[in-house]
């Protein structure tokens, strides 16, 4: 008997040690952990972990603290997203580092959290690059050259510990009073799907997932106020709006998207099952996860008023299909999901989105950065290169009389500097500088570091760039005066919303009534006209204004769309023949206020009827009365110092089939006796459609550097696909008949003309 009691002992002992064994083991042999097990399976095992308030909280975001707040803020609970925008790359690298070691070690199941930054001109941490604002990422017509910036951001994001960047922004600049035309890489669809293609690759190189904004016609706001809604029918959502997404979606895979704050003929778009479904998932084939603008599931109520509350907006936004609320609607979801309101399967469908993109992002295997890389890494002299690189290729020469341009520095005793944007950095939204921050280079410190003691440089700024200030024109005359020859650094400044941006004339909530240059900047350049001093223009905005008096009276016109920190530097090098120009317009100027829109890309009824005669102030006419229609510089215009001659065109076969290739060869020579970059660009208009298409659209492009006296061949490739137009019946087809191949350097100077015929 006790030989028996002694052995029943020894086994409980030993199961005791076997339940306590796979006790101890059991963190390490959870399938969720398994990061051998598919994604999928990973996904079903935690969520079947997860409590009603654990998945509603992965569909919220929580924003992060300092390191020593991570208790304080987080309480012992993940959420789906974090974000942080006021600290240094070194700062929040520390936080990070920290805040992921909590979520694997100090929340019940261990799920870390996706960090999120701004991150169109580099990463919105304080000491990161500063890059070129996105318009003038597309003003480079270079998408290899955008790929190489944002794979030069990622390595920063990478080891600050970030996941997500909040970026590309894919609207349309069609409306040019709204504030945010700066954020968007201009105003036609191919070239912003081409960008934001090369945008998120770069990115995509480090693992971390873009979100392409605002889902879905967010940049066409009425009366160019932001938020504000947007007119159109389905054909013109489909063609155009839908265009970008489309593209970026098949070709690259994001896994985030973020919604618009608008509504769209009627219909806000946040809360609607059609446009973030059954458009979004089932039409373009969307996989990863959708991220809410800031605020837009909480304005179904307050803003659209199509519910009655915020309980009905979170409802409604989750069911059409907003998987992550950033500002606090969705906290809502648990009572009504008790209550009986709210079907689990729409929080299990949501949150099944956020796990999943966290799986294939690896960060439940290595959530972290790299905090003691972060010196050496963020802001490095090769990133900063890079970001001049964008600016030299972004600035657009417009005009250049009797080619004053580069500057003769011999041939000057001494160069005038006016104007309010001549000693001022500007960057535009999402920088993380403030208002009158003087990092990166002005266009004084620019100029005076490449003429050395070869002239003088008198400055003055002659007026501000927002009010009616005169007082200091006079002053600005007197150095005028006193110098060979004067540049008028003018434009536009905007800053990051949250950045003190007071004053600002551009960016995120400073939309324009008036396309006119802001304040007294005209009257600075009539009396600097006034002296007979030759005038150099300067144009630095986020945005096209309407400068007829300055295209006319200005002997150049250089203009640049926010260049990042070295803008300054890239200026001066254009200026003086170091560098150059070799971008073009994305972006077409107006004539007036309302000369705007003027895209080029329009139907051929909506300009110069064959009846009626554009007139001037001096002989009135009738369309429009004292004024052309047509813009003051087209889509894709931009001078350089080199000549280029289009030798010839050949199109391999003029007869093609609906799965066909247009092939182009394009032969074309640097008559110039300087080295530079051309950007040869290829139009498609369809002769005769059963719907309105417009009387052009760009379907091609290549930029090619092209030595002194030499030549280049270059293909160019277009699948017939892409001459299809949404029929009566919104059916996508490609409709058999001819279609005219136009190749030339701007909508509005085509050298070859083809004709293609599609049986």
């Amino acid at each position: 008997m006790k030989k028996q009691k002694l052995i029943l002992i020894i086994l409980l002992l030993l199961s005791s040690s076997a339940i306590n064994a796979v006790i101890q083991k059991k963190p390490d042999t959870l399938l969720y952990k398994d990061k051998k097990q598919p994604v999928e399976k990973r996904v079903d095992d935690l969520l079947a972990r997860m409590t009603l308030k654990e998945k509603i909280q992965q569909l919220q975001n929580k924003p992060a603290g300092k390191a020593d707040e991570i208790e304080k803020v987080f309480k012992g609970e993940s959420y789906g997203c974090t974000h942080e925008m006021s600290m240094s790359a070194a700062d929040c690298a520390d936080m990070y580092q920290k805040l992921q070691t909590y979520m694997l070690t100090k929340t019940r199941l261990g799920i870390p959290v996706l960090t999120a930054a701004e991150g169109i001109e580099g990463i919105l941490q304080n000491n990161c690059t500063i890059f070129p604002q996105a318009l003038a990422q597309g003003s480079t017509f270079n998408p290899a050259l955008i790929r190489k910036m944002t794979a030069a951001a990622g390595s920063e994001a990478d080891v600050i510990g970030i996941h997500q960047i909040l970026s590309p922004d894919l609207d349309i600049a069609r409306e040019l009073r709204w504030g945010r035309v700066e954020e968007t890489y201009g105003e036609d669809p191919y070239l912003i799907a081409e960008m934001g293609t090369a945008f998120i690759n770069g990115y995509q190189q480090y693992h971390i997932a873009c979100t392409p904004k605002h889902f879905l016609a967010h940049g066409s706001p009425s009366g160019g106020l932001n938020c504000a809604s947007v007119s159109g029918g389905e054909r013109e959502l489909r063609s155009l709006y839908m265009y970008p997404f489309k593209r970026v979606i098949a070709e690259t895979n994001p896994l985030s998207l973020m919604s618009c704050y608008s509504s769209y003929d009627g219909v806000a778009v946040s809360g609607s099952s059609y446009y973030m479904t059954d458009m979004l998932r089932g039409e373009l084939g969307f996989k990863g996860y959708v991220y809410s603008d800031w605020g837009s599931v909480e304005r179904l109520e307050t803003f659209h008023h199509e519910v009655g509350s915020q309980e009905d907006a979170a409802k409604k936004s989750l069911i059409a299909g907003v998987d992550l609320d950033v500002y606090g609607a969705y906290e809502t979801l648990e009572g009504m999901v008790n209550n009986g309101k709210l079907d689990l399967k729409y929080i299990d469908q949501a949150v099944r989105r956020v796990l999943s993109v966290k799986f294939r992002l690896g960060l439940f295997d290595n959530p972290f950065g790299s905090p003691a890389k972060v010196q050496k890494v963020v802001r490095s002299a090769k990133n900063i290169s890079i970001s001049k690189e964008v600016a030299d290729e972004s600035a657009v020469l417009l005009k250049n009389d009797n080619h004053i341009l580069p500057l003769n520095l011999s041939k000057y005793k001494s160069i005038a500097l006016v104007g309010p944007n001549s000693d001022q950095t500007v960057f535009g939204d999402y920088s993380w500088t403030q208002r009158d921050s003087k990092e990166g280079v002005t266009l004084l410190q620019g100029l005076k570091s490449v003429v050395g003691d070869k002239l003088q440089v008198n400055y003055a700024q002659g007026c501000d760039w927002w009010s009616q200030d005169r007082s200091g024109i006079a002053a600005a005359v007197k150095v005028a005066e006193s110098s060979d020859i004067v540049i008028v650094a003018i434009g536009t400044r905007s800053t990051y919303l949250g950045r003190g941006p007071k004053n600002s004339t551009a960016g995120e909530g400073f939309d324009l009534s008036s396309l006119e240059l802001p304040g007294v900047q005209e009257d600075l350049l009539k009396e600097i006209k006034a002296t007979g001093k030759p005038m150099i223009v300067v144009f630095i905005s986020g945005k096209p204004l309407a400068m007829p008096w300055v295209k006319k009276n200005a002997d150049a016109v250089l203009v640049q769309w926010y260049g990042g920190e070295m803008q300054g530097r890239t200026i001066a090098d254009i200026l003086t023949g170091v560098v150059n120009p070799s971008g073009k317009l994305n972006v077409s100027f107006p004539r007036s206020t309302g000369n705007s829109p003027s895209y080029y890309n329009h139907y051929a009824t909506d300009r110069n009827e064959p009846f009626d005669r554009p007139g001037t102030p001096e002989e009135p006419g009738g369309h429009y009365i004292f004024d052309k229609p047509d813009p003051l510089w087209d889509f894709g215009f931009g001078l350089s110092y080199s000549t280029f001659k289009y030798i010839s065109c050949h199109i391999a076969d003029s007869v093609l089939s609906a799965k066909d290739t247009i092939a182009v060869d394009v032969n074309i020579a640097n008559t110039g006796n300087r080295d530079g970059k051309e950007v040869i660009q290829l139009y498609i208009k369809d002769k005769v459609s059963s719907v309105a298409t417009p009387v052009q659209q760009l379907k091609a492009f290549r930029k090619v550097l092209i030595k002194a006296n030499d030549h280049a061949k270059i293909t160019l490739r277009v699948p017939v696909s892409e001459l299809g137009l949404y029929d009566e019946h919104m059916q996508y087809v490609v409709e058999p008949g001819e279609f005219e191949v136009q190749i030339g350097n701007s909508a509005d100077n085509i050298f070859v003309n083809k004709t293609v015929v599609v049986k």
